[in-house]
């Protein structure tokens, strides 16, 4: 095919007609296309930010990027956090800041100065008596006096080192190193190797030769005085291997190219906790060719598999160090949850650690049809496995803070997190499972469990009170004297400093990007703001914060939605609306904070100053709400949550005024996907859609998001029939505007492809396509945002208005 006909036959954007503008215009050269990119509204015109889409779409260099890996010094005088305020290159690194306990002008350090202090605020294990913290650095193990903050370097080892923890008696530090488990001796730095884990099967398991190759074997034997003489000097070498493995550390065998995942020692260095996984040998990956490289060929790179193919088992075992012996666990019971008594494999598999008197430790597991998770306590004297908690959900199980579990200090009691209730809260039980309390209780979620470093309490994140808001609270280890420590609207993630007095936050509103505060650590107390991100112009935008609406839905649940009204902005309604859709399923977008959709955000800031009323909707399926929102897709995505943009359809029709035949919904991956649905399975409702990045069928995503809520597909086929998009093709009446990234590792550039190849099968006309040849699922360019969003605008100012 000649490339002009290949090109209009993905239907490339080359045809459209240039969008009329209203009023101004970008600057051109006189006969050029307007810039579409450059428009600004009339009721933004006399703002010092300029509201147009290249002007959004610069993203970071406009709004900055938010403090991450907030980090005490040991001696809680300083604050350590990565930052990049507005301006600069949009590609750097976040540079590393500090700022004093009580607050202040926030520092830049240099490159050298950064790595000089890198390991002062790192994160790492505490020895009991808290004097000492080793943590890894760059993949090497440093001692610090905490009270001095001196800096003792452990390792120089080619290989990198990892999860380092003191024993009980603080005289070792334990940590592992490609795949087995080491302990250093800290008075005169003795190494020890404490496992020797080796891929099986053990030299005596090999299997004998049989029939004619054994035959072969002996008669070369009987004739042959060289034969005979290697197999004794073999069995000499042999002997002396054994004798030689035999003084140090002893083997312990897995199964055929099984990898250790996980070594977690007790903190007597005498068992440890170890996790192996056996690789899906039998799973194809998918290739996804590089189109743009430096060496100028097209590059195809391996990358996942797809759901329902073969995925890697893990299992966990019990494992005694001085001699080498293992103890494999089996959390499944036989006949629970498979059928005919078949005993499922595991998919997850983990240990949240062991008490702090090395007397138990915990398993956390989940089955392979994801029905089940399960939290097992062990003790190293007992063969049996003690179940603490099991939570079984006939959809699957997930929710907030999910793998939230370990022992509470100083106690052989567990605590965890459970959507027993429906919604994610906070439990404790003793060792043997008896005892079971709820620590908290309430239709909202716990977010985040931690423990002060004085360990005396919990510290939470939830949304107690409104699914808007999440506040840091303090609660005693027994579930009283619950305590909130921020007040204000927003989001609120707060990191307590060592001596507890002082709380780090990082705040965000709906209408300001998170910002780095200080405060006191008491109830009530007012923060000081650190951080300033977005640039100054920016920040004289009067941008709106949302009004959050309940539509009621067909079922006649309230679902959430954000509004963005022509009103807000000063400007005169058109009579059309815009949906949009957020993506991942599972997360929450309707909210008093900061949205990872920020440029969103600013774009639907000019759909409303051009008089589109913008709806943002949290459906069926999305994060914030509970279990029973969450699995409202379960075994049929675009079924609850299409149905719910539909109803805040004929809530934009009763409520606002908007034209039912003038309805646009765009959206990202899986607001992708929500718009090809729409598009394709209520045309009568929808008449222009977007659709980024956009799984089309869902047997060609990944196994771990897909087969919890689809079932896999040779086992449901009928799930993933009617939840792809591609089935229903025929059903496009509206526009489509199709935009790929042409090397997506997460929805694959193959997944709009052959959409394509199905609407040209079709005859369909009114569809487009966009291709962006370098970019990822997370567009980073600038330039592609821009191009993106120009395309976006420009259907719905040719569709809608």
């Amino acid at each position: 095919m000649k490339w002009n006909n290949w090109i209009l036959a993905l239907g490339l954007m080359v045809s459209w007609a240039p969008v009329p503008l209203v009023g101004q215009a970008a600057t051109a050269v006189e006969g050029e296309r307007p810039r579409v990119a450059e428009f600004v509204p009339e009721p933004l015109r006399d703002q010092a930010f300029p509201l147009s889409i290249r002007s959004m779409m610069r993203g970071a260099e406009v709004v900055g990027e938010a403090p991450t890996g907030v980090s005490w010094t040991d001696d809680s005088r300083w604050i350590y956090f990565r930052w990049r305020p507005a301006g600069g290159n949009w590609n750097d690194e976040r540079d590393l800041y500090r700022v004093p306990a009580q607050g202040g002008e926030p520092e830049r350090l240099d490159t050298q100065t950064a790595d000089s202090v890198a390991v002062l605020f790192a994160s790492g294990a505490l020895s009991r008596d808290r004097r000492w913290r080793v943590s890894e650095v760059e993949g090497d193990l440093y001692l610090v006096n905490r009270s001095t903050l001196e800096v003792r370097r452990l390792t120089r080892l080619p290989e990198s080192a990892s999860s380092p923890r003191f024993s009980a008696d603080g005289s070792r530090v334990f940590y592992t190193q490609g795949g087995n488990l080491f302990a250093l001796h800290l008075a005169d730095g003795a190494l020890h190797q404490l496992t020797d884990l080796r891929p099986g099967p053990a030299p005596e398991d090999d299997p004998a030769p049989k029939g004619h190759h054994a035959f072969l074997q002996e008669q070369q034997r009987e004739l042959f005085e060289h034969v005979r003489r290697l197999d004794a000097e073999e069995a000499r070498a042999e002997e002396a291997h054994r004798r030689r493995e035999a003084r140090g550390t002893p083997i312990t065998w897995l199964e055929r190219d099984e990898r250790v995942g996980s070594i977690t020692p007790d903190p007597t260095g005498t068992y440890a906790m170890v996790v192996a996984v056996r690789p899906a040998s039998e799973a194809r990956s998918a290739q996804i060719p590089f189109w743009v490289t430096e060496s100028g060929y097209v590059e195809p790179r391996e990358f996942r598999s797809v759901v329902g193919d073969e995925q890697s088992v893990p299992r966990a075992g019990l494992l005694e160090l001085a001699t080498g012996e293992m103890r494999w666990l089996d959390p499944v019971p036989a006949g629970n949850p498979g059928d005919d008594d078949e005993k499922p494999a595991l998919a997850t598999a983990f240990t949240p650690g062991w008490s702090d008197d090395g007397s138990a430790a915990l398993l956390f597991s989940v089955t392979a049809d994801f029905n089940h998770r399960r939290i097992h306590a062990l003790r190293p004297d007992s063969p049996d496995l003690v179940l603490i908690d099991e939570l079984h959900d006939e959809a699957w199980v997930a929710g907030p803070c999910f793998t939230c579990t370990g022992f509470i200090p100083n106690t052989t009691r567990v605590y965890f997190v459970s959507e027993t209730t429906g919604f994610a809260q906070l439990y404790a039980a003793d060792a043997d499972g008896g005892n079971r309390l709820a620590l908290t209780s309430g239709d909202w979620e716990v977010h985040s469990v931690e423990f002060p470093e004085d360990r005396s309490r919990f510290l939470l994140r939830t949304n107690e009170g409104s699914p808007f808001h999440q506040h840091m609270w303090r609660m005693e280890m027994d579930g009283s004297n619950r305590t909130r420590l921020t007040q204000g609207d927003g989001r609120f993630e707060g990191t307590l400093s060592p001596d507890g007095t002082r709380l780090a936050v990082v705040h965000s509103r709906s209408n300001r990007p998170p910002e780095l505060f200080v405060a006191s650590a008491q109830p009530g107390s007012s923060m000081e703001q650190v951080t300033v991100s977005p640039s100054p112009e920016w920040l004289t935008f009067p941008w709106i914060q949302p009004e959050i609406i309940h539509i009621p839905a067909q079922d006649g649940v309230p679902v959430p939605a954000r509004i963005y009204r022509p009103s807000d902005i000063g400007a005169q309604a058109n009579g059309a609306a815009v949906l949009f859709v957020h993506g991942a399923g599972y997360l929450q977008n309707v909210h008093e904070w900061w949205s990872n959709y920020y440029r969103e955000y600013m774009f639907h800031h000019l759909l409303a100053a051009r008089g589109y009323t913008v709806l943002d909707i949290d459906y069926r399926g999305s994060a914030g709400y509970g279990r029973d929102w969450r699995t409202a897709v379960y075994r049929w995505m675009g079924g609850n949550d299409l149905s719910d943009h539909v109803d805040g359809v004929d809530w934009l029709i009763a409520s606002e005024g908007v034209d039912r035949s003038r309805i646009g919904i765009y959206g990202g991956s899986y607001g992708g996907f929500i718009t090809l649905m729409a598009l394709f399975t209520e045309p009568h409702v929808f008449h222009a859609g977007g659709a980024m990045r956009s799984v089309t069928d869902w047997a060609h995503y990944n196994h771990g998001y897909t087969a919890r809520i689809l079932n896999q597909p040779q086992d449901d086929p009928e799930a993933y029939r009617r939840s792809s998009p591609i089935y229903f093709a025929e059903g496009l009446v509206g526009d489509l505007l199709i935009l790929a990234p042409m090397v997506d590792t997460n929805v694959h550039f193959e997944d709009g492809v052959r959409l394509v190849q199905r609407l040209i099968e079709l005859g369909k006309e009114n569809w487009e396509i966009a291709l962006y040849p370098v970019e990822n699922h997370g567009f980073v360019e600038p330039t592609s945002w821009t191009d993106e969003y120009r395309r976006i605008y420009e259907l719905f100012e040719r569709v809608l208005r």
